[in-house]
Formats: structure tokens, C-alpha cells, sequence
């Protein structure tokens, strides 16, 4: 039997872009999970592996202090977070791989009807999103007077109720954009998932299982064109 202390604990996003794929990849890498909705951790049987479900923003916060060994992220999450964190958070994860699912790309949309012709048409507009560090890093390339409006969810209306004229959102199929009559106009930064681990993995017995865990994942994705 593993010692408790030799598990490995895994966090990945309880719901949303990620969390379906997230266990799809470590299901197909032999990894026997079957975590129920109400159920925010949970051991595999024959894998020394636990699995946190978790809010994705959540994720590096948990490889910074050591909760977790190993996080399952979207590229978007980890670079917002970084940028908020400024230079403490260079050195509290490791990108091991780029898992190639939950593709999509952080851009700019304005409502249809916005005479948008380039970035400059957004002097002295209000933009909303999620992702106000990416977005200010993006825009301080163009030295426009903008204002960055945050919010936590449901960006895509702001237009509607007048309070920004434009929206930063990440975008996949297009299909929320044209539901709110907006069109994409700038994307500034792609986005994929990403494996990353904790760079204090010192248990010798603990790291075994981690290059184990990381050898299984780069198996599947070179034999597995669906995650390439």
C-alpha cells in the first residue's frame, strides 16, 4: 500500500471549459476516477492519485502553497493570475505540458452596430471583462486613454446595459457573441489547457509518481491525435 504521504493530489476545475476534458485525459491514461457532483475530492483506486475539484481560478493558488502537486489550467487563468501577482508568482508552477483541449482565444467585441474600423476606435470607450491585467498588458502597447470595467461574469451584456461599450471575453465558438449582437474585433491572447505542477516536489517516493503520472499524459497525447 502507498503511504498517504506519496499520493499525489491533482487539481482540476469542478465545472465548466475544462472539467469534462480534464477527467476524459486522466481516464484514458488508466487513472479509475469516478467523482460524483457533491464529491470535491476524490481517490482513484488504482492510482496514487487524489483529485481536487476545484474553481479554476483557484488552481495556481493551490500549486503556490503547496496543495496540490499537479494543476489542470487553461492558459488564460494561469497568465491572469501571474499578471496580477506580479514577480511573486514566477517561481510557484511549472508548465509540463500543453494539453491541446478547451481551445479558445481572449478577444475584444463591440456591438455590430459600433463604427469599429481599428483599436483606435476605442479611445475613451468603457471595455468590460474578466481578464483586466491581460487586457491592460495588451493595451498599453497602444497608449489609449480606455477604462477597464471588471467583472466576474456575464460580460457579454455589459454593452446592453450601458455600461461599457465594448467587452473582453474569451471566445470558442462565437455562438454568446452573436446571441448579444456583438462581433469579435481584436483577439490579444490564445488559449489552451495546460498541465502544471508544483517545482517542490521533494518526496523522492512522491516524485516517482509524479513522473509516472507526467510519462502516462505525454503518452496519450503523442498516440492519441485527438489531443494533439
Amino acid at each position: 500500500m502507498v503511504n498517504e504521504n506519496n499520493r499525489i493530489r491533482v487539481a482540476v476545475q469542478k465545472s465548466g471549459r475544462l472539467s469534462e476534458e480534464s477527467l476524459r485525459l486522466l481516464t484514458n491514461c488508466g487513472i479509475r476516477l469516478r467523482p460524483q457532483k457533491e464529491e470535491l475530492i476524490c481517490q482513484s483506486d488504482n492510482f496514487p492519485l487524489d483529485l481536487l475539484r476545484v474553481r479554476d481560478d483557484d488552481i495556481p493558488g493551490l500549486i503556490a502553497d503547496g496543495s496540490c502537486d499537479f494543476g489542470i489550467i487553461g492558459t488564460n487563468v494561469l497568465q491572469e493570475k501571474s499578471l496580477q501577482n506580479g514577480e511573486k508568482s514566477r517561481i510557484t508552477h511549472e508548465i509540463i505540458e500543453y494539453l491541446g483541449f478547451a481551445l479558445c482565444r481572449l478577444s475584444i467585441s463591440v456591438p455590430k452596430n459600433f463604427p469599429y474600423q481599428d483599436i483606435r476606435c476605442l479611445e475613451k470607450c468603457r471595455i468590460a471583462t474578466s481578464y483586466p491585467h491581460l487586457l491592460s498588458l495588451f493595451l498599453k502597447q497602444y497608449k489609449l486613454n480606455i477604462k477597464i470595467t471588471t467583472l466576474t461574469g456575464s460580460v457579454e451584456i455589459a454593452p446592453r446595459l450601458g455600461i461599457a461599450e465594448g467587452i473582453c471575453d474569451l471566445v470558442s465558438t462565437g455562438a454568446t457573441l452573436e446571441a448579444n449582437n456583438l462581433r469579435e474585433v481584436e483577439t490579444i491572447f490564445k488559449s489552451q489547457a495546460v498541465l502544471i505542477k508544483s517545482p517542490n516536489l521533494l518526496n523522492p517516493e512522491k516524485k516517482i509518481v509524479s513522473d509516472f503520472l507526467q510519462n502516462k499524459i505525454k503518452q496519450f497525447k503523442k498516440t492519441n491525435k485527438t489531443m494533439s
